[in-house]
């Protein structure tokens, strides 16, 4: 049968464009969006042709329904005719392609990762001749297909590959937001519409004639589709209810009416063949190409073909059909009984594939079957392996709706609120605690964990939550843990609780928690043991935790992205995050691309902090904004919150003091009613910064004895040895030198240089500021200044240069005072902290140092791209140095690319000299 697609009218200026787009020169992407039946397809096909004729290589791929929760399953049809050049990629791109693909194991790459790995398949490809992407119904690919489409498309300039993807108007998806160039597909003029019409159905009644025209309203599949229905019926030409069907309705559902008379015409075998194919997302038009994994072939349908509903694909032979529309009736026609049917035939189809035979025992069943629930459970794991979090949610609700014992129904609602939760899908997670069966006092475990992780997310509320996570753990205490899933609820309450105290830093409440944990004994795993001592006190209880941190990221295999979080939490606080964020990166892209949402903000706090610590501090205000976005549009006060916290304390930092002071009180008002004592105490440590900043010391003391007393750490204030230089400057210039010299030594004496690197420069530079002998304070100015991870916290490492230079201008005269009064003033202007760098100038002036030449430009230079000039200078080629940082070399090239006028070089030689020349601390 001719398709649909055959003769194109009325489209010249869609054909120029399309004409345009596959003769170009490089690489590009474009999307076609319209109504369904507008003619999408015929315009896709019509590319394809015109890039065949231009020696491309056509590729094919096509949404289905059925396969839109099914994550990369799009990909896969892209990808199924690249195989074999994925086999000529390095190990860790193979690997990432197996983990989607459900061929291996391991964790689910990011999206970058994973879409630079398909750009470099598509690379490989196109060096034998160009390639053409085609994707029609785009709007049914999976989510996390979508994702690396657009992240590919957008990144195909200078290359010889096009994508081009046909999307319907009326259907949301991730193509809306994907920022790609569009290309919108209207209905037909009326004269192409009379033209369309005469040419396909020449010698029309005239009446009939004009009834389509004006029923058709330029769509040009009802131009096609309703006069073979108008003629089959053998109603009168002048009966308008013969074409409309359902009059008043969208012409999309009118043209499914002219299918359904078509089916219903077919024999039940025929039908049912249909059916199955339809529930298993066969493929329709001529985009149906190499699905995924093993699909339903529908037989003996030879009598559906020749009634205009399937096509036969040329390459494979098979039936497909003729259009969506076609598919979308045959499931709307068929009973509920005859869909279960169906899906319980194909179960059997895929038992091989965890996946989709859980989805189709899921459909198939209505009764509570533990075996079908147990399948769903699976396949939720599995997703979740591959990236999937938002569709976990939805087969483990399944799953529980399912369940034969309430225990279990009440476990996998739990879960499913759990992931949730994480997910950032606060309302459903409620929802889903609300329908789960109550226990004895009216929640279960696994109900509290989803009530009180969305009622800190969203209000901050550390008092009820808190209440409420404590009696569930003391019930699972005294009722005894007795399997592995009670174990899994009880880990999921101590880290609940251990995050809650975490934002309350109230001493009395980490006391208790440190009684509750201790009586648990081992059932607390040691990941917990790590945020315990970690996330409360890390003065008392930091000993040893950054060497158990580092051997925990070490062992962990396929982790959860809440555990890279947690033991990211601990990272900071023990000052070796930067040596993880790497990590965070690739899980916040792969995170933030399937919703896992909660767990997005949490790791962007953290890039945040780390970006602040290094210096980078353009990327983190980004960062922070990025993430207070975020927060706000999910309605997460807690995180916006905190990130407000973060951006007001770099307001401070960078002399920014109104933004400061706006940010502090917003973030104070909030916090200090609901008792969120990490956010207030942030917020005291802004108003401290800020004062500094400004020279208010008398300000900046009161601020900084709000958090902690001179000579103590408050017990469970994060921000007390974090404050430390804050307040010991504070205090000496205001003439409390003895406050400030009791401080520094209780430093000394709470051994804070053994529990981070940060804590080791920032005590010495303590004790060197409040020396008496100038001897000592030498030795403590050597020490911090030379430590070897003072380079990595360079605001702090500038602020003690600043003091060194002070005292030796006092000490041993003006000239020696210069070097490091130089290189606090080149930090300064580096990071963008223009009150701290004219203080720093003024003081190289009183030392009689000729004016410093701006190094301002220095601080567009960040700290990737500063590693990779780095490795380059010491000779690594761009794969090794992509292997060492987890890039791939086309993107170290690139950072190369943008290196080397920064640095005012033109080749890779001039880079170890350019390097030299940074100020110390700075090079790669």
């Amino acid at each position: 049968m001719e398709s649909i697609a055959g003769t194109i009218v009325g489209r010249e200026r869609e054909q120029e464009v399309l004409s345009e787009f596959v003769t170009a020169a490089e690489g590009r992407a474009l999307v076609l969006r319209g109504d369904t039946g507008v003619g999408k397809s015929a315009l896709l096909e019509h590319a394809a042709a015109l890039a065949a004729g231009e020696r491309h290589r056509v590729v094919r791929a096509a949404g289905v329904e059925a396969e839109s929760q099914l994550p990369f399953a799009g990909l896969h049809q892209f990808l199924y005719p690249l195989l074999p050049h994925i086999d000529r990629l390095d190990d860790g791109h193979r690997e990432a392609f197996d983990v989607v693909f459900g061929r291996g194991e391991g964790s689910p790459p990011s999206v970058m990762t994973l879409g630079i790995a398909v750009l470099d398949v598509l690379s490989l490809a196109a060096s034998q001749q160009p390639v053409l992407l085609v994707l029609d119904d785009g709007q049914w690919l999976d989510t996390a297909s979508i994702e690396v489409c657009g992240f590919v498309g957008r990144r195909l300039t200078g290359s010889s590959v096009k994508l081009l993807v046909g999307l319907r108007s009326d259907v949301p998806s991730g193509f809306d937001t994907a920022a790609l160039p569009r290309l919108a597909v209207t209905t037909l003029s009326e004269k192409a519409s009379e033209q369309l019409l005469d040419l396909r159905h020449p010698g029309l009644d005239p009446v009939v004639r004009r009834l389509v025209l004006d029923e058709a309203q330029g769509n040009a599949l009802a131009l096609l589709e309703l006069p073979p229905h108008v003629l089959r019926s053998g109603l009168p030409a002048d009966n308008r209810q013969a074409l409309s069907g359902y009059p008043g309705l969208p012409l999309p559902q009118r043209l499914q009416q002219v299918y359904g008379d078509r089916i219903r015409a077919l024999g039940d075998a025929v039908r049912t063949e249909l059916l199955r194919g339809a529930l298993d997302g066969v493929g329709a038009g001529t985009a149906a190409r190499h699905p995924r994994g093993t699909r339903y072939r529908m037989l003996n349908a030879d009598e559906a073909a020749a009634g205009g509903l399937l096509d036969v694909d040329p390459l494979s032979g098979d039936f497909v059909f003729r259009h969506p529309l076609v598919r979308s009736t045959v499931v709307q026609l068929a009973t509920p009984n005859e869909r279960r049917a169906a899906h319980a035939a194909l179960a059997q189809v895929h038992r091989e594939d965890v996946e989709r035979r859980a989805t189709h025992l899921a459909a198939a069943t209505v009764d509570p079957d533990e075996e079908v629930a147990a399948a769903l459970e699976a396949a939720a794991e599995s997703v979740t392996r591959r990236g999937g979090a938002m569709v976990a949610v939805s087969w483990l609700t399944r799953a529980a709706e399912l369940s034969e014992r309430p225990e279990e129904r009440s476990r996998r609602l739990g879960d499913a609120a759990f992931v949730a939760g994480h997910a950032g899908l606060l309302g459903q997670a409620r929802q889903l605690v609300g329908s789960g069966p109550a226990t004895g006092d009216g929640h279960s475990p696994a109900s509290v964990v989803a009530a009180a992780y969305a009622a800190l997310y969203e209000d901050g509320d550390v008092r009820s939550s808190r209440r409420h996570v404590v009696a569930a753990i003391e019930n699972l205490r005294d009722s005894g843990v007795k399997d592995s899933p009670e174990v899994l609820t009880l880990t999921r309450l101590v880290n609940l609780l251990l995050a809650i105290d975490q934002y309350a830093s109230d001493e009395a409440a980490w006391e208790r928690t440190h009684a509750l944990l201790d009586g648990l004994g081992d059932l607390v795993p040691a990941h917990s043991r790590i945020y315990e001592d970690a996330w409360g006190d890390v003065v008392r209880r930091g000993s040893g935790v950054r060497e158990r941190v580092e051997n925990a990221f070490a062992a962990l295999r396929d982790p959860e992205p809440w555990d890279i979080t947690r033991l990211g939490v601990a990272a900071y606080h023990v000052d070796v995050l930067g040596q993880y964020r790497p990590l965070l990166e690739r899980a916040l892209d792969r995170e933030s691309g399937t919703g896992a949402m909660a767990t997005s903000m949490t790791m962007l706090h953290q890039i945040m902090l780390d970006q602040m610590a290094v210096g980078e501090w353009d990327e983190a205000e980004r960062t922070g904004q990025r993430c207070l976005d975020l927060a706000t549009s999910h309605r997460h006060m807690l995180f916006a919150h905190h990130a407000r916290a973060y951006l007001g304390l770099l307001a401070a930092m960078r002399g920014q003091s109104d933004r400061a002071r706006m940010l502090q009180a917003t973030v104070d008002a909030w916090a200090r009613p609901r008792g969120v004592g990490f956010l207030t105490q942030i917020a005291d440590a802004t108003g401290a910064a800020t004062a500094l900043t400004e020279g208010d010391y008398e300000a900046a003391y009161l601020h900084a004895i709000g958090i902690t007393s001179p000579g103590t750490f408050t017990p469970y204030a994060h921000q007390a040895p974090r404050t430390l230089l804050d307040l010991v400057e504070a205090a000496l210039h205001t003439g409390r030198h003895e406050e400030a010299r009791t401080h520094a030594l209780a430093a000394r004496q709470a051994r804070l240089p053994d529990i981070s690197p940060r804590l080791a420069a920032v005590t010495h530079g303590a004790l060197a500021m409040t020396a008496t002998d100038p001897a000592e304070a030498d030795h403590h100015y050597h020490r911090a200044e030379t430590h070897p991870a003072a380079a990595s916290f360079p605001y702090e490492l500038a602020r003690i240069r600043l003091a060194h230079g002070i005292h030796l201008r006092h000490a041993h005269g003006r000239k020696a005072a210069r070097l490091p009064l130089t290189l606090a003033t080149e930090t300064f202007e580096r990071l963008g902290a223009p009150a701290w760098a004219e203080r720093s100038r003024a003081e190289l002036r009183a030392a009689g140092a000729p004016p410093l030449a701006s190094s301002a430009h220095l601080a567009t230079l960040t700290w990737q791209e500063r590693r990779i000039a780095g490795l380059a200078a010491g000779g690594l080629t761009n794969k090794e140095i992509g292997a060492r940082m987890h890039l791939s070399p086309r993107t170290v090239s690139s950072h190369l690319y943008r290196v080397f006028p920064k640095l005012g070089i033109t080749s890779r030689a001039a880079l170890r000299d350019a390097l030299g020349k940074l100020p110390d601390g700075q090079d790669a």
